[in-house]
C-alpha cells in the first residue's frame, strides 16, 4: 500500500472542508499522497442517521483509514472552544488503535475555524491535540518561518492553521490558504522523512 497522509475533518458550512483541501494540496507538494475523508453528523437519538456514504464532499473515515495513515491532519470548526462533537465521537471509538499502538509516532496536525476572532480557535486546536498525544503521534505546530503568519489579521497560530469565517461565512483568505499549504507541506516532508 502507498503511504498517505489522512486528512480528517469535520465541516457545517464549508470552512474547514476548505482548509482540508488546501493542506492536502501542500501534502502532495511534499511528494506524498493526500486522504481527504470526514465524520458523519451525529443525533441526539442516538441512531445512525446519515447514509453510509455522503451526498457530496469527501468519503467517511473508517478505523482502517486511520490505522493505516503515515500521518494525520486532524481539523474541526470550533464549538465552544472545543472540537465539534461528531469529530469526537469518532475519535472517542478509536481505543482499539490506542490499545494496539497504530498510530504511535506518526507525525499530525490539527486546524480549525470560527465565526468570530475570539472564537476559542487555539483551545480548539489544543482539543484535537489531546487525544492525539494520548495516541502517541508527533504534534507538528506551524514556525514563525511562515511569514503569513506574521502578516494575517484573521486566522493563522503556531498550534496550527485557523480562519474566521465571521457572521457572513468569509471566505478562506490568501493568508489563511498559504498557512494551510504550508502546514500540509510540513506535515507531509515529515511523514516522507518518517517512512523512511
Amino acid at each position: 500500500m502507498q503511504p498517505y497522509v489522512l486528512v480528517l475533518y469535520y465541516s457545517r458550512h464549508g470552512a474547514t472542508r476548505t482548509m482540508a483541501q488546501f493542506i492536502a494540496r501542500g501534502i502532495e507538494q511534499a511528494g506524498v499522497e493526500a486522504r481527504l475523508r470526514t465524520v458523519p453528523g451525529i443525533s441526539t437519538n442516538c441512531e445512525a442517521t446519515e447514509p453510509e456514504i455522503p451526498d457530496e464532499g469527501a468519503l467517511y473515515c473508517t478505523e482502517q483509514d486511520l490505522s493505516n495513515c503515515s500521518g494525520l491532519a486532524l481539523g474541526s470548526p470550533t464549538r465552544f472552544g472545543n472540537m465539534a462533537a461528531p469529530l469526537k465521537y469518532f475519535i472517542d471509538g478509536t481505543s482499539a488503535l490506542w490499545l494496539s499502538g497504530a498510530l504511535i509516532n506518526k507525525p499530525a496536525a490539527v486546524f480549525s475555524s470560527s465565526s468570530s476572532l475570539h472564537g476559542g480557535q487555539e483551545t480548539t486546536l489544543i482539543s484535537m491535540m489531546l487525544p492525539l498525544l494520548h495516541h502517541g503521534m508527533l504534534i507538528s505546530g506551524l514556525p514563525y518561518s511562515e511569514s503569513a503568519l506574521l502578516k494575517t489579521t484573521t486566522g493563522g497560530t503556531p498550534y496550527g492553521p485557523t480562519h474566521v469565517a465571521g457572521q457572513d461565512n468569509r471566505a478562506v483568505d490568501e493568508n489563511e490558504i498559504a498557512l494551510c499549504v504550508a502546514q500540509g507541506k510540513r506535515l507531509g516532508e515529515i511523514a516522507a522523512k518518517l517512512i523512511s
